[in-house]
């Protein structure tokens, strides 16, 4: 059975706090490979969805074309420019320097916006062979490829998230969409115990499923929040938890919450559609600071999300 998410259990299972004086790096570094010629703002949204989340430094990998007017818009970053194709997305040679990225920082987000699943999947599923830390999210185009890599990522020791919604869910298991719309806990299952990672299968009401089958469901947020560019959002700000040192499940449990919550935020104040990616991401850290704050009638969004129990072992 499925445990549902709530404020309360949220409380009883705190993120990581760095301590009171410490610094930036206390709060890990995050890697993000997203994005492309076509599709940048991936890279922007996902990246800043890990700040918000209170990651304390941001590499960013990008291509030549684009790579400039990313580290224009991106201040907060660094951005460091990787081989990429003719068309200015990334290409496979990159998997060597990015391997050397990825070994200097605590969370990689890799997939948003990534239009090329023939090459961000066997990317994706080359950082994570190669290096057994840090943390990884897995989305969008990193994710749609990986059927044939299932049983080689399964048997490397990894920390490893998934965030596909019931399409890209569909493609990686080799089903129909409605298999998966029929029954979103069992396809999760079915693979978060293949490659032994968290899978989070999005949609309005979204399930975290961990190896082994223990589960968790969120059933709340707003249906404002299947827009373009909510689940780059919502990777990053998974990655930005494990940053901060959580173990994969909960950071599951708790980024599916916080951005269920700015979506509900984001409702009662905008209205139920219409608002955009880009605003979820200032209501993220409110979030976090409610989830903080004593329950009681005027608890807010943190009351309307709900909460959640530890599960009593890592994952």
């Amino acid at each position: 059975m499925s445990e549902t998410i709530t404020a309360a259990l949220l409380k009883a299972w705190p993120l990581p706090q760095p301590p009171k004086h410490s610094d930036k790096d206390a709060r890990g570094r995050v890697l993000t490979i997203a994005g492309g010629a076509q599709v940048p703002g991936a890279a922007i949204l996902c990246s800043l969805g890990a700040l918000r989340a209170g990651a304390g430094k941001l590499q960013m990998a990008a291509c030549a074309p684009w790579a400039i007017n990313l580290a224009m818009t991106m201040p907060e970053a660094r951005v460091v420019t990787v081989p990429g194709t003719a068309d200015g997305e990334f290409a496979l040679s990159a998997a060597r320097p990015l391997i050397k990225l990825a070994g200097r920082v605590d969370a990689v987000i890799i997939g948003p916006g990534m239009i090329d699943d023939a090459v961000a999947s066997p990317l994706a599923a080359r950082l994570v062979s190669a290096l057994p830390e840090p943390a990884f999210v897995l989305d969008a185009g990193a994710i749609t490829g990986l059927g044939p890599m299932i049983a080689q990522l399964a048997a490397k020791t990894h920390r490893l998230v998934l965030t596909p919604h019931a399409g890209e869910m569909a493609q990686i298991l080799g089903c129909e969409k409605e298999a998966v719309l029929d029954d979103p806990l069992g396809c999760g299952r079915r693979l978060a115990d293949a490659l032994k990672a968290v899978v989070v299968v999005k949609g309005q009401i979204s399930h975290i499923v961990a190896p082994g089958g223990q589960t968790w469901t969120h059933d709340g947020g707003s249906v404002g929040l299947g827009t373009s560019g909510s689940g780059d959002v919502l990777a990053g700000v998974i990655g930005g938890l494990l940053a901060r040192g959580a173990v994969p499940a909960q950071a599951a449990v708790w980024g599916v919450t916080l951005h269920g919550m700015a979506g509900s935020a984001l409702a009662g104040r905008i209205g139920p559609l219409g608002f955009l990616a880009r605003e979820i991401l200032d209501e993220i850290p409110r979030a976090l600071a409610d989830v903080g704050r004593p329950a009681g009638p005027a608890a807010g969004p943190a009351g309307a999300a709900g909460s959640v129990r530890p599960s009593g072992r890592a994952v």
